[in-house]
């Protein structure tokens, strides 16, 4: 019962989100739900896990549609949440976050925001073109007391598939850049993000050094940097040369003599030597200095990492681009354990779309129709960052009462490691097995606990109907 208490006595955290009482009690019902379910089939699968009286499902499609439960104030309350929960991990005095995207397929031809979407990946199992919906995440490296790291999931956001203006000239890049500066002013500390080649661009870059951040990426090999102009002696009319030499990045994989050799810095790693050197050249998109850092890993291939802090020693850079794998780890917790895109929210009196489908315009909507697709949006986004909240708390209770987790595990696994932290699945499972003594006992949250106990169905809980 420990993780239960603690788990309601961090939920109490989020009651600034609510506009009242009763929709906290709901809120607080989803969270227990997204946390406990064994199936991923939406909302349903809730009601199931809970053992719930079949009138509640209506209720909860109301919770994710209404206006009560503010999507801004819950976010903010949950960020803040995390920076106290956790021991995030800082790169000097900023806090080092971690960006991504991922395509959810949806296969409703009634659903805001569906498009074809191009997925890219080395898995040829998977098709090159879904219909689905498509995510940016942000994420908060932490460390645990063992010295583990992982990734907290703040926020998740569609950023695809709806115009709502035919004067809207903002890319993905563009959105990206205004969700994450709007966590980092919740925070108000300097922050370092780090993310894939997609990102490295002037449309990221530049607005995040006007804001004070730094960015660690990939850069592409067919990129081009400069050496700074040389200062002549005697200065000539006109303006002063900023550019010199032209350099093709991958020229530069040809001076052997500059790498050098080192134990990989990478995370899980062991008796692995990487070489590498860096270099600081002016890059023409952001118009000054940024710290390349070529590495060569003898099973990974060859990579050219850019930062744009030029102080930051090379192994440090390459430790950090390791950890951009964490939120990768942390998607597949989401989707396969918790179901935090695993939502089937319809709009009926949408126009159905074709098979062919990109963008929905909708300049030309009523703005009724207009309203009825933001209200659906929105459902959707509260319903991921619900499941953000959810797999943050599990990971909660990993990191900070791990021996506790593992001793309510009561099941076993092959791969079971009792002194490293429990993933979500084992938390999970351990809430699952101690929820039904939890809600008789006398400790804990009693207002939350009676609501759940007054929306059960006893005779599906047998160790419920049993206490009974």
């Amino acid at each position: 019962m420990i993780l239960w208490c603690e788990w309601f006595a961090r939920v109490r955290d989020l009651r600034p989100a609510c506009a009242r009482a009763r929709t906290f009690c709901w809120m607080a019902l989803v969270l227990v739900g997204l946390s406990v379910r064994s199936d991923l089939a939406g909302v349903t699968s809730i009601v199931r896990a809970l053992w719930l009286q079949p009138s509640a499902y209506r209720r909860l499609l109301q919770l994710f549609h209404t206006p009560a439960l503010d999507l801004d104030k819950l976010t903010a309350s949950w960020i803040r949440l995390a920076l106290r929960l956790f021991r995030p991990l800082r790169l000097g005095s900023r806090l080092v976050f971690v960006a991504d995207g991922i395509k959810v397929p949806k296969e409703g031809r009634q659903m805001p925001a569906v498009k074809k979407l191009f997925q890219q990946s080395e898995n040829n199992s998977k098709p090159s073109f879904i219909f689905g919906h498509a995510f940016e995440a942000i994420g908060l490296l932490v460390q645990g007391a063992l010295g583990q790291v992982a990734c907290v999931p703040l926020l998740s956001r569609i950023q695809e598939g709806l115009v709502f203006s035919n004067r809207d000239k903002r890319t993905l890049l563009d959105k990206f850049v205004r969700l994450f500066l709007a966590v980092t002013s919740l925070l108000e500390q300097p922050a370092v993000v780090v993310a894939d080649a997609l990102y490295c661009t002037r449309k990221v870059i530049r607005p995040l050094l006007d804001a004070g951040h730094h960015l660690i990426t990939r850069m592409k090999s067919n990129a081009v940097a400069y050496r700074p102009a040389q200062v002549p002696r005697v200065r000539s009319r006109g303006r002063p040369r900023i550019y010199g030499e032209k350099l093709r990045i991958r020229d530069l994989w040809a001076q052997a003599h500059r790498f050098r050799s080192a134990k990989s810095p990478v995370y899980g790693e062991q008796q692995i030597e990487i070489q590498y050197f860096s270099v600081d050249l002016l890059w023409r998109p952001v118009a000054r200095l940024v710290r390349l850092v070529f590495v060569r890993h003898p099973t990974r291939g060859r990579i050219v990492l850019l930062s744009t802090d030029t102080s930051l020693d090379p192994l440090q850079v390459v430790a950090l681009y390791g950890y951009r794998f964490k939120i990768e780890v942390g998607f597949r917790q989401a989707l396969y354990t918790l179901g935090s895109y695993a939502y089937h929210f319809w709009m009926l009196e949408m126009t159905p779309i074709s098979r062919r489908s990109g963008n929905q315009y909708l300049h030309m909507k009523t703005e009724r129709y207009r309203d009825l697709v933001r209200r659906k949006m929105l459902a959707y986004h509260r319903y991921v960052q619900l499941g953000c909240v959810a797999q943050g708390l599990l990971q909660h209770l990993a990191l900070n009462f791990r021996s506790t987790a593992w001793r309510l595990f009561r099941s076993w696994m092959r791969t079971m490691k009792t002194s490293a932290p429990p993933s979500e699945a084992v938390v999970a499972q351990a809430l699952r097995t101690s929820l039904p003594e939890f809600l008789l006992a006398t400790c804990g949250d009693q207002e939350l606990k009676e609501f759940i106990l007054r929306r059960l169905d006893l005779g599906r809980c047998p160790a419920l109907r049993l206490a009974g």
